[in-house]
């Protein structure tokens, strides 16, 4: 932690009287941002006036949680928004205080789907920056930028903030979260594990075993990931950071192939935060696997209400579309474009999603040319091979697509969506061996993994016997699910294929 300065000479700051309550004042002036998943790390601001601490209340509560790393609660989220709104606008040349109240905002973004939340966030610590430039004395909105820019998925302008503040304050641990998401999203797996690990030695505790067992999870150590998972289950003391465990092991138990087990720590979330939208979106894709669709869609629809998430929506719109419900899938995927345009309108990089969406349901050269940027913009995560190599290879150019089918699998996560698109890129280009062993291990994973993909998938298999085999080429790990999927072998073969038929795919919605 870093050490914190004396009281200066023309500054007076009263001691608390709780010292509990009292807020951590870092080496680099006030330190915001260190957020992660549910969090958002914010500290008091200084205006020059001598005041009491916060009285007890959703401000205090909100300052105390943010100033120990923890997991804010959304009605003190709300609070401190509301709180720091107003003092801006009675001082408004409070650098600390704009770097409080942007944090907040980005935080707001991510727990609403609302991207105009990030342009607020904007605003806000770009005042901060220009009322207090120097780095050394506002690494606070900094942080924050890093964490606005990750927000967006501009993972470039991300570790260049964070890096800023790493390279004078390297013991300032709010910085590390936003670098290691800057990190992965930019394929540097390597740096993004270092930067979990240095977050793991200076701030030890819940937030940290939740890190630890997301980067297990990405490296397929999900046994590790449980394990991680559920000690800091064990160990949380607050609401928010109960939900955030629950959530995360129902995700392990999801990519396990357990839906059961998935809806129980779903369930257990909800209990706590009754409109936690990812856990309703979660047991909602747990209900489709049981066969369950009334009530997966009455989930689906919760976790959308007033909040146009296009993951959800996707979601949503493949489960009418695998009831044969086209029109009511199509509609869906009208949101989800409008939900994606606005987003962009805020500054949010969607391609990756538009991507995905545009190759099995829209134009797949369209896709290509998206994801084709992507990459270029040294976007090189698992999820961007993943969906690159697909759309290469649902616009008819499967010898272009495996590479990075490929090296999304050798990423290590176990995804069955992944593996699955693997073996009907191998399939299409007559490697019968390794395209059978891939889509055997994606559906022995997680059976259910997709309503289009996994009954695509059982129904190339079906297609393949008879088929020549020829010895796999190398060993992959076993996969497991992904929770954003697409049908794995395109409606019409690609010119390379000389397979009769070609694996089975269900007809999209609209007739892409």
């Amino acid at each position: 932690m870093p050490r914190r300065p004396g009281k200066s000479k023309s500054q007076k700051i009263r001691k608390p009287r709780d010292p509990a309550a009292s807020l951590r004042w870092a080496a680099t002036g006030l330190v915001v941002g260190a957020s992660l998943m549910a969090g958002v790390t914010v500290v008091a601001p200084d205006d020059g006036e001598e005041s009491a601490p916060p009285a007890p209340g959703p401000v205090a509560r909100a300052l105390r949680a943010s100033d120990l790393g923890y997991p804010v609660s959304l009605p003190d989220l709300e609070a401190l928004i509301e709180n720091y709104r107003q003092r801006v606008e009675r001082h408004p040349s409070d650098a600390r205080s704009w770097a409080v109240l942007g944090t907040a905002y980005v935080e707001r973004a991510r727990r609403s789907a609302d991207a105009s939340y990030h342009v607020r966030a904007e605003q806000a610590l770009k005042r901060s920056l220009r009322a207090e430039p120097d780095e050394k004395r506002n690494a606070a909105a900094r942080v924050a930028m890093a964490r606005l820019a990750d927000a967006r998925r501009d993972f470039a302008a991300a570790k260049k903030w964070g890096e800023e503040v790493r390279a004078r304050h390297p013991e300032e641990w709010a910085v590390y979260p936003a670098l290691a998401e800057a990190y992965e999203g930019l394929g540097d797996l390597a740096s993004s594990r270092a930067a979990v690990r240095r977050f793991a030695e200076l701030r030890p505790g819940v937030e940290a075993l939740l890190l630890t067992a997301r980067t297990q999870q990405g490296m397929g150590r999900d046994e590790d990931a449980v394990a991680s998972a559920r000690d800091a289950a064990d160990r949380a003391d607050t609401p928010a950071r109960k939900v955030e465990c629950l959530y995360l092991l129902g995700e392990l138990a999801w990519e396990r192939g357990e839906p059961q087990e998935a809806m129980a720590q779903y369930g257990a979330a909800l209990a706590v935060e009754r409109d936690h939208r990812p856990s309703l979106a979660g047991r909602a894709r747990a209900l489709v696997a049981l066969g369950r669709a009334d009530e997966a869609r009455r989930d689906y629809e919760a976790a959308l209400a007033d909040q146009p998430n296009p993951a959800f929506l996707l979601g949503l719109g493949e489960l009418y579309e695998s009831l044969g419900r086209n029109a009511k899938a199509r509609e869906q995927y009208e949101r989800l474009r409008s939900s994606l345009s606005r987003d962009q309108e805020q500054g949010v990089d969607n391609a990756l999603l538009r991507g995905r969406f545009e190759a099995v349901h829209g134009e797949p050269t369209a896709a290509v040319a998206l994801l084709t940027a992507e990459w270029a913009r040294s976007h090189r995560s698992a999820a961007v091979a993943d969906a690159l190599g697909w759309a290469l290879h649902l616009s008819g150019d499967s010898a272009a697509a495996l590479p990075y089918a490929e090296r999304a699998v050798a990423a290590g996560a176990r995804n069955a969506s992944y593996v699955s698109r693997l073996g009907a890129i191998q399939w299409a280009l007559e490697d019968y061996g390794p395209a059978r062993r891939h889509l055997t291990e994606a559906l022995r994973t997680n059976p259910h993994f997709s309503p289009l993909e996994a009954p695509a998938a059982r129904r190339a298999l079906d297609a393949l016997d008879g088929l020549p085999t020829v010895l796999p080429r190398g060993v992959l790990p076993a996969p497991a699910p992904a929770d954003e999927s697409v049908p794995p072998t395109p409606a019409t073969p690609g010119p390379q294929r000389q397979t009769p038929a070609g694996p089975p795919v269900p007809r999209a919605a609209n007739g892409g």
